[in-house]
């Protein structure tokens, strides 16, 4: 006889999602869902594999070392396993609806699988839950996509919400614009990653002094936006800088409008962990006193074509939410009449036949 304590034992970092925590994510999704459907966005479904040549391209390519891979016994061709639904979304826009008119705006939810997890997300197999909006470069687009996540998620009841603002190419502007050498480049960026203020700044340089500069810019926007602006950048990122402050001006606007005030904005003119493939401004989405993020998005070119998106990750999002009531079950005997079980069943009560 087998050990039933053995055949259920999961891999690490995946899980058995039990009632009633797999009801309440089902019924988050469908809230989360309503609410990019009001804003034009339309749901489709990638699959969950496809061949590896597609699913590692454009947005793709940042996360090949996070890709389950497996051959197809038909084709005989590799392919690869969804670690990000993204890639998928940004193929179907250049192939499928190439000749549909921009912007085009997706919204999805689909579970990926990653070879690792992180230290603040254990979790391989978690299901992701955003939107993708094609086609689109102005500032008020940017604005569009944060305010939706931001709406969604208040309305699911997630309270003091913070949205952390970043343009993860920033740092990497001003590496170019000081000619910095590939050991230069990889020392400053393991510091900056560790906040490490002091190694950098035993340094005098010009390169240092700016990025020390730039460390400084963290926490909320009416302070250190302004001090960001203030400092010397190469053109290219004083470009990005001036989009930041506009998206700023956009997003505001727009969280006054609906209400969302109480929504904390903040930057982090640093950041760029988990932004592999972004490009422009970018942002995470965190809860107070919640390990992990609740999502993040932000601007990165699909194929050619520009585009901006977000993914709200629903194993932190069910974290922040109130423990869910168990619905009251309305027992019947077991020789009532199927009729009375129908009627209890219209009002929207849960019906159990006992015995």
């Amino acid at each position: 006889m087998k050990d039933s304590t053995s055949t259920a034992l999961l891999p690490n970092g995946l899980q058995d999602l039990l009632f009633p925590e797999a009801e309440k994510e089902a019924g988050a999704i469908h809230q989360l869902m309503a609410v990019f459907k009001s804003f034009g966005y339309q749901r489709v479904k990638p699959p969950l594999v496809e061949f590896e040549e597609s699913l590692l391209s454009g947005p793709g390519q940042a996360l090949t070392r996070q890709t389950f891979r497996l051959m197809d016994p038909v084709s005989q061709r590799m392919m690869g396993v969804r670690a990000d639904a993204t890639p998928q979304i940004s193929r179907i826009a250049s192939s499928r609806l190439a000749a549909e008119e921009r912007p085009i705006r997706f919204a999805y939810a689909a579970d990926v699988l990653r070879v690792n997890g992180s230290q603040l997300r254990p979790e391989r197999q978690f299901c992701q839950v955003g939107c993708e909006l094609i086609g689109d470069d102005g500032e008020r687009a940017d604005a569009e996509i944060m305010l939706i996540a931001l709406k969604a998620l208040s309305d699911l009841g997630v309270k003091d919400i913070t949205i952390d603002l970043t343009v993860p190419s920033l740092v990497e502007q001003v590496f170019e614009s000081h000619n910095a050498s590939a050991d230069e480049r990889e020392t400053l960026t393991e510091a900056i990653s560790r906040r490490d203020f002091d190694s950098i700044d035993m340094m005098a340089s010009e390169l240092n002094q700016t990025l020390v500069q730039l460390m400084a810019c963290i926490g909320p926007v009416e302070v250190n936006l302004p001090t960001l602006k203030a400092i010397t950048l190469p053109e290219s990122a004083a470009e990005s800088v001036v989009r930041l402050d506009t998206v700023c001006s956009e997003l505001q606007a727009a969280l006054s409008a609906f209400g969302l005030e109480d929504v904390s904005v903040t930057i982090d003119a640093v950041e760029h962990k988990g932004f592999e493939y972004h490009k422009g401004v970018s942002f995470t989405l965190f809860a107070k006193g919640l390990r992990g993020e609740l999502g993040s998005g932000g601007r990165y070119e699909s194929n050619g074509e520009t585009a901006i998106g977000f993914t709200i990750y629903m194993d932190t999002v069910l974290r922040a939410l109130p423990t869910r009531k168990d619905d009251a079950i309305d027992y019947v005997s077991g020789d009532n009449p199927w009729k009375d079980m129908r009627d209890k069943q219209s009002t929207g009560k849960m019906v159990v036949r006992k015995g």
